[in-house]
């Protein structure tokens, strides 16, 4: 990892209505059987007020391997994407194991010149986290089209989807700060206090390997941060083995507060006298660092998403068991990228040494 100043942030104009929503394959393909997911996912967000568009490679049937298409595919129509005026937001219909393939072709100077929401989570986390680092892009991990929006929005109460809804318009549309998410039952404090600072995360793996690229945070970024994080799959030994990468890299040593996911399909989780619980290995990573830590929180594979903007400022309150996101996520409809963030983003992502 790299040191670098902190980054201004480069928020995306806010949404209006009537503007073009694309959904694409920016990983894994579109299941035939899934088709009708992902048409429930456009009237999904038809209802919040936007045109909604498939990008090409979303065709069921299409695939590579385990991808839609080859990264430089993927690549070249995830660019043609951001260089479109017409495109204001971009959402990814599904997760996968593909954005490794091609962090770099991603046209870094379009991104710059027009910054737009990009949603998901899961193998997206790696977009958020690459274009935060190089550009300062506030990233949305937020539901994914297809399981999301499409999937589990429709296993929940009819309020419970109305709330996501409003949540999620009000996030792309308006420069007011949301405030205090809407909490739940299992949200559960494992350690109190409150802290305050941006929010940083993703799914924990996706955070590791993001480390392990040229284009890894700058230790610098996760000061005072809030981090967040969830998984999904594999042993509960290797969410303790992430953990440990985080705090021999230092980052652990640098965040004010932690906020984790639901866990989901996590094997040897809570077994009997005879496996922790996620709780018992986050604090036994932690040790006598003195932070927030607040889980059981929906931000990841366990069900519908709320939305953790990268890069904006939240306050923790862990004992309250509350999270409010402090600033807008997006700028003003006349707004303009402010003057030297593009110039200062780019010579960043040129000029930052390469290597950890």
């Amino acid at each position: 990892m790299t040191d670098s100043a902190e980054p201004r942030l480069l928020r995306p104009r806010a949404l209006k209505p009537g503007d073009l929503v694309v959904i694409a394959s920016l990983s894994g393909p579109l299941h035939a059987v899934y088709e009708p997911d992902l048409e429930q996912a456009v009237v999904v967000l038809e209802r919040m007020g936007f045109r909604v568009r498939r990008a090409p490679l979303l065709e069921a049937g299409r695939r590579r391997w385990w991808s839609a298409a080859t990264p430089a595919e993927i690549a070249e129509e995830f660019n043609v994407l951001l260089r479109d005026p017409e495109v204001r937001a971009i959402i990814a219909h599904d997760g996968g194991q593909t954005v490794l393939g091609y962090l770099d072709l991603i046209d870094v100077e379009a991104v710059i010149a027009d910054p737009k929401p990009i949603l998901g989570y899961s193998d997206i986390s790696l977009l958020h986290l690459v274009l935060y680092a190089r550009t300062g892009l506030v990233g949305f991990h937020a539901d994914l089209a297809t399981p999301g929006l499409g999937g589990h929005w429709q296993a929940a109460t009819a309020g419970r989807r109305a709330e996501l809804e409003a949540l999620y318009s009000t996030l792309l549309t308006s420069t007011e700060p949301i405030g205090a998410l809407p909490t739940s039952p299992t949200w559960e404090c494992w350690r109190a206090g409150r802290a305050e600072g941006p929010l940083i995360g993703g799914v924990i793996n996706r955070i590791v390997l993001a480390q392990a690229t040229p284009y890894a945070l700058p230790l610098d970024r996760f000061d005072g941060a809030v981090l967040f994080w969830e998984e999904m799959g594999g042993l509960a030994s290797y969410v303790w083995s992430y953990l440990h990468v985080m705090r021999h890299c230092g980052i652990l040593d640098r965040i004010s507060g932690m906020v984790v996911g639901v866990p989901h399909a996590i094997d040897g989780l809570d077994t009997p006298d005879a496996s922790p619980s996620l709780a018992e290995i986050v604090l036994d990573v932690l040790g006598d660092r003195d932070i927030p830590v607040l889980g059981n929180v929906e931000i990841g594979h366990a069900g519908p998403n709320l939305p953790m903007p990268v890069g904006i400022r939240v306050g923790l309150d862990a004992g309250q068991r509350t999270l409010s996101l402090l600033e807008p996520a997006v700028r003003p409809l006349n707004g303009s990228v402010p003057s030297g963030i593009a110039a200062g983003a780019s010579d960043g992502a040129r000029e930052r040494p390469r290597g950890r």
